[in-house]
C-alpha cells in the first residue's frame, strides 16, 4: 500500500478491546501469559533491552549462563537482568527464534507490545518495537469498548503529564511502564451510572490517581515484569 508517496505496513488486529484489557490485567497480575499475536516478529527481543527475572524463577535461571546475568539495580539481592549482546539482540535469540521459549523470564511472558498503541505513547528509542506498536489496530463491538480506550489514553495522558512532577507521584518514565501502569488505573477514568449504558470517559480526582499509583509502583520492583532500557 502506498501512502503519502510512502509505502505503508499492513495494519496488524489488535482484537476487541475490553477483552484485550481484561487478558492483560490478568498477565500483569501473574495470572496468564500475555498471548500475542506476534506471527514470527522478534522486534522486542532485538531493541537493547534489559529483561528482569525474579530469583523464584528457577527454572528460567537454570537455562541462562550465569555470565549473561548481572545484578538488577535498586532491587535486593537475587534479582538478576539478562542484558543483550553487541547488536542489541537478547543472547537468548538464535536464528530468529527463542531458544529458551519454554524458560522464557516471566518479564517477556507478559509482554505485549499493543500497550503502546492501548495507550496512544510511543518510545522512539526503540524504532523496531515502535514501528511494530503504530500498526496495531484494535475492534470496538460496543460502545464501552471505545469509552475504554478513551479512559486507557487520558490516563497515560494524565500520567504522562506527572512523570516529571514531584516523587509522590511515583509516575514512572519508562515508556512501557507508564502504557502498562495508564491500563492499571484506567478505570478511575471512566464514568457509567447503573451499568446499562456505556461507561464515558470521567476527570477522576487527582489524589484518587495519585494513591491509586502509589499502591502499584510500591508493590513491586522497578523492574518487576517490565523490559528496561
Amino acid at each position: 500500500m502506498v501512502e503519502g508517496g510512502e509505502d505503508r505496513e499492513e495494519d496488524l488486529a489488535a482484537g476487541d478491546f475490553s477483552s484485550w484489557v481484561t487478558d492483560l490485567l490478568a498477565a500483569i497480575r501473574g495470572e496468564r501469559d500475555a498471548d500475542v499475536p506476534c506471527a514470527g516478529c522478534t522486534a522486542c527481543c532485538r531493541s537493547s533491552q534489559f529483561v528482569h527475572i525474579a530469583p523464584d524463577e528457577t527454572e528460567t535461571l537454570g537455562h541462562i549462563a550465569p555470565a549473561l546475568l548481572f545484578p538488577a539495580p535498586r532491587l535486593p539481592p537475587g534479582h538478576v537482568v539478562l542484558g543483550y549482546d553487541e547488536q542489541g539482540h537478547c543472547p537468548m535469540l538464535t536464528d530468529g527464534r527463542c531458544s529458551i521459549y519454554a524458560y522464557r523470564p516471566r518479564t517477556c511472558r507478559t509482554y505485549d507490545c499493543r500497550v503502546f498503541a492501548a495507550a496512544d505513547v510511543y518510545d522512539d528509542g526503540k524504532p523496531l518495537i515502535e514501528r511494530r506498536a503504530r500498526r496495531w489496530r484494535f475492534n470496538y463491538p460496543s460502545a464501552a469498548d471505545r469509552a475504554e480506550h478513551g479512559a486507557v489514553r487520558a490516563a497515560a495522558a494524565f500520567l504522562h503529564r506527572r512523570s516529571a512532577r514531584s516523587s509522590e507521584w511515583r509516575v514512572p518514565t519508562d515508556v512501557a511502564r507508564l502504557a502498562a501502569l495508564a491500563i492499571e488505573v484506567h478505570g478511575l477514568f471512566l464514568d457509567g451510572d447503573d451499568g446499562s449504558d456505556p461507561a464515558v470517559v470521567a476527570r477522576p480526582d487527582p489524589e484518587a490517581v495519585r494513591v491509586a499509583i502509589t499502591r502499584r509502583t510500591g508493590s513491586r520492583g522497578a523492574g518487576s515484569g517490565h523490559r528496561q532500557r
